[in-house]
């Protein structure tokens, strides 16, 4: 096997790739003796017709793709790994020949990890980030946990208001005619929520129970049923109950029930406290990000396609994964949402993009300012990664290969490189 590198533009690289005739044609035989079986030849009983009878009878190349699909995975790996190229996307390959007792000819065009220079990444300026807990914001806590602990209770003697929930029937109709998907029953409605399209919960402010409203909206453009997108409609309401959340009073009994302190002093200061810590932590995250983004803008890199095409493919497995703990699939989450694989690939495309600059910035800043990673952090890395995973860190250690060393070294790293551009950035 031999191969030679061409660099094309945007830091692609197209790797041409050779397999000798000898090579190829122990293929072709190996692919000859596992599929001879399969293929009925007159005169000869199954298996044992000669390799050139069945090529006469069926095609010179009919062992050909088994034959070529044999030898490019093992021979791109081999070309791929001298070549010292650092590739960063799935190679596409192309077949140049592909013909008997001639070497075998393919090409694998494949993005390569691009150099970033760094423009000013030291002292950038960054909007500080407010971390005091305001009145505002503690009680908007207090709320949520008031809101949790309420109390709904049945309204018979008045219609229905903003905040309550209304227990509805409905079906909805465009140009007259009922549509698919448009009918539920005793559905429970929160109004002010705005789950439901355009004004149909305010148009329901006024209605008495047993009472049947018209209710007339109008379709998002971008509406996911593209049947209905843009479209006005106009939905049959029965309202056929009123009920309304009872908060409870903020005082000593509440704090006991719902916490372990006795007072609501005590309950007060203990959650302004932790939404402090809250604070900081989002302040830090909120700062690094910004001063990440600082450093992308002020870099220059070329990042090809490819790239990011594999890191949405990427995304969109670790998504997938999500799903699965939730008992979901990929497929079910595009019926719930209306989107199909090319749109929701098209919608990571940016988070996708900064990931990338993200990534090669920082590990420019690595190289930039020399960062190195000591065995001791590494084994402690890897020693919390074992108690993470449940497992004895020697065993860990021993699954993990250099390739997945090299990485866990890369990434702390970059997190020293993260936690030094922050350290050296002025809040303003």
């Amino acid at each position: 096997m031999s191969y030679k590198v061409e660099e094309l533009e945007k830091n692609m690289v197209k790797l041409t790739i050779e397999a000798t005739a000898e090579e190829f044609d122990a293929a072709v035989e190996a692919a000859y003796q596992k599929n001879k079986g399969k293929l009925k030849v007159q005169g000869f009983r199954n298996g044992k017709a000669p390799r050139s009878v069945i090529e006469k009878m069926y095609g010179a190349g009919i062992f050909f793709e088994e034959a070529a699909n044999s030898i490019i995975p093992a021979a791109y790996d081999k070309a791929a790994e001298e070549s010292k190229l650092d590739i960063v996307s799935r190679p596409e390959i192309d077949i140049v020949q592909v013909e008997s007792g001639k070497p075998f000819i393919f090409t694998a065009t494949v993005a390569v990890k691009p150099e970033v220079t760094l423009g000013e990444y030291k002292g950038i300026e960054v909007e500080k980030v407010e971390t005091e807990v305001t009145e505002e914001e503690l009680n908007k806590e207090i709320d949520k946990v008031r809101e949790q602990n309420a109390r709904t209770i049945t309204v018979e003697d008045r219609a229905v208001e903003n905040g309550d929930i209304a227990t509805v029937d409905f079906e909805g109709f465009v140009d007259g005619v009922a549509f698919e998907g448009g009918k539920g029953e005793d559905y429970a409605l929160t109004i002010g929520s705005h789950t439901f399209i355009d004004t149909f919960e305010d148009q329901l402010i006024g209605a008495k129970i047993g009472e049947e409203k018209e209710v007339n909206v109008t379709f998002p453009a971008e509406y996911h049923a593209e049947a209905l997108a843009g479209k006005p409609a106009m939905f049959k309401v029965t309202v056929k109950g009123i009920k309304v959340k009872e908060l409870p009073e903020l005082d000593n009994d509440f704090v006991q029930d719902v916490s372990e302190f006795e007072t609501v002093e005590e309950y007060k200061e203990d959650l302004k406290k932790s939404l402090s810590e809250n604070k900081a932590k989002a302040a830090k995250t909120a700062k690094e990000d910004a001063v990440v983004d600082k450093i992308i803008e002020n870099a220059t890199m070329d990042i090809p396609e490819a790239m990011i095409d594999a890191q949405k493919r990427q995304m969109a497995e670790e998504f997938a994964q999500r799903l699965q703990m939730q008992g979901l699939s990929l497929e079910q989450y595009f019926q719930f949402t209306g989107l199909n694989a090319n749109a929701f690939m098209e919608s990571v495309a940016p988070q996708a993009l900064k990931r990338i600059q993200s990534r090669l910035v920082l590990e420019a800043v690595v190289k930039a300012e020399n960062i190195t990673i000591s065995d001791e952090e590494v084994n402690k890395e890897i020693e919390d990664m074992a108690a993470t995973y449940k497992m004895e860190a020697d065993k860990l250690k021993e699954l993990l290969g250099e390739k997945e060393r090299e990485q866990i070294v890369m990434d702390m790293a970059v997190q020293k490189a993260i936690d030094f551009v922050a350290d050296q950035a002025k809040e303003v």
